[in-house]
């Protein structure tokens, strides 16, 4: 593995865990889109981990996303169940940033910690094992 690549892949998935901190600490502050916003970007960041390795980066989310799904779900690299968590994020995320009306409740902000939380686990024990060949 290009060291180079290793080491922006796990920059990536340290700014992925510090996405999360923030999500639960906005969280237990009831700011619920702010908490939301964090996690999806923890997701964000993770699928840049993994992109890193490839050395692929894409300027828009739209194109990080569907790459990852591409490679890495269709493919079965990871389940197919992270590609609803990523979408499930986006569409709160984008809804939280731009609909001045939308109310996120705690109930949906504690579940896309938890799946942010899922989402970082998995990548983190994809990157290491990664290092490790």
């Amino acid at each position: 593995m290009d060291k180079e690549k290793m080491e922006l892949a796990k920059y990536r998935l340290e700014q992925s865990r510090i996405c999360i901190s923030s999500a639960k600490i906005l969280l237990d502050s009831t700011d619920y889109k702010g908490a939301a916003n964090r996690a999806y970007y923890a997701i964000f960041h993770c699928m840049r981990s993994v992109l890193a390795l490839d050395g692929h980066d894409f300027a828009k989310h739209s194109g990080v996303s569907a790459y990852f799904r591409k490679e890495y779900i269709k493919t079965g690299i990871f389940d197919v169940e992270f590609s609803d968590i990523i979408k499930e994020a986006f569409d709160i995320r984008s809804d939280s940033d731009y609909d001045d009306f939308f109310v996120v409740s705690k109930g949906d902000v504690e579940e896309q910690i938890q799946n942010a939380k899922k989402f970082f686990d998995v990548i983190h024990e994809y990157v290491e094992k990664q290092d490790i060949q």
